[in-house]
């Protein structure tokens, strides 16, 4: 009896010791978000290009082998040629989408207040008034300061991926220095090398899948001859890398810019059912045949990292509430303790590799 009357006030005080902790690390998640998805960024494009680079290291121009430090330098240039560029894209479609909003903002407004005239006239007059006293001003001088900062991020992110460059050498010696023993850090190595390979084939099948999902999108603007086809295709893009629900929101918008366009109920219906169905056969058959099996990831443990992601470093966060998940499982897959938080995360309680056939 006295020895549980002991452990009792222990695990209270452990208790309390988690949640201040996790009260911490979620108040240093909030306000060092620019940061730490600056830096989360420059991992995942390390991880991309780290097999490239030993790739291209392995070559031989003659007798000559192509030095480390060169492809290291080379694959940097191009990383922040990219960064640089879409900054660029981003920045020049956000202002041509604030422009038109501009043009178009009393017109939308009565637009969708038209959707709701068939419940009255009283109706569509209280949505049409509710509609007006949002302040467009404030909203869109949010989205153009969000988009000025995507120069500093490239930056910034450009600085992260040089230094691992130059530290990517040193990393296994660092390793099996901090483990102590040869056997841990190797499976500390195979850890992150997991970690790496999965992340990567969900960042390139999912990059593919949304390229073509973009071009179907800006093909069915152009066909229909409709405004904003460039703006819908490169939001649609960006909107497919949130599983579940950006496909949908991709959609809704694609329908609600045609209707705003040509205020035509008809048109807007087609679009909004085309894009769909494009959506649907995109993502329910071509993305999870390309996919295989290297997600595997729990339908709604994916909608809850995206909550949560979302919440604490908003739509950046849910873009990379999927790679932090994969990473989350896998590493929590090596803890006896933590496993069945990894069982619960994965979609078919096997959160490990698939056997190799033989």
């Amino acid at each position: 009896m006295t020895e549980e009357r002991r452990r009792e006030p222990r695990q209270l005080t452990n208790l309390l010791l988690g949640i201040i902790a996790f009260a911490l690390v979620l108040f240093l998640l909030v306000q060092a978000r620019f940061v730490l998805i600056s830096l989360a960024i420059a991992i995942i494009l390390f991880s991309l290009t780290s097999e490239a680079i030993n790739a291209i290291a392995r070559l031989h121009i003659g007798p000559v082998r192509v030095p480390n430090w060169l492809a290291s330098l080379a694959a940097l240039v191009l990383i922040a040629s990219g960064l640089f560029t879409a900054s660029a894209v981003l920045l020049a479609q956000a202002n041509e989408v604030v422009t038109m909003i501009l043009a178009y903002a009393g017109p939308a407004q009565k637009a969708i207040a038209g959707l709701f005239g068939w419940m009255g006239a009283d109706v569509e007059a209280a949505v049409l008034a509710s509609i007006q006293q949002v302040e467009l001003a404030g909203y869109l001088s949010a989205l153009a300061s969000q988009a000025s900062s995507l120069l500093s991020a490239a930056v910034l992110i450009t600085l992260f991926v040089g230094f691992l460059f130059a530290e990517r050498v040193f990393f296994q010696a660092k390793l099996e220095s901090l483990m102590g023993e040869p056997e841990r850090a190797h499976n500390v190595a195979r850890t992150v090398g997991r970690i790496m390979r999965r992340v990567n084939h969900y960042l390139l099948v999912k990059a593919a899948v949304s390229v073509v999902t973009g071009a179907a999108v800006y093909g069915v603007f152009k066909t229909g001859g409709y405004e904003l086809a460039l703006p819908v295709a490169v939001l649609t893009f960006a909107l497919n890398f949130i599983p579940s629900i950006g496909s949908i929101i991709a959609t809704v918008i694609a329908g609600l810019a045609v209707y705003v366009l040509t205020q035509d109920a008809a048109d807007a219906t087609g679009v909004f059912a085309v894009c769909g169905a494009l959506q649907f056969v995109i993502g329910n058959v071509i993305d999870p045949m390309l996919m295989g099996r290297a997600l595997r990831l729990s339908s709604f443990g994916i909608i809850i990292s995206l909550a949560f992601w979302g919440a604490v470093w908003g739509l950046p966060g849910m873009f990379l509430a999927v790679p932090i998940m994969v990473a989350l499982m896998i590493i929590c897959a090596q803890s006896e303790t933590l496993r069945p938080l990894a069982v619960m995360l994965s979609r078919e309680g096997l959160p490990d590799d698939p056997p190799a056939q033989g």
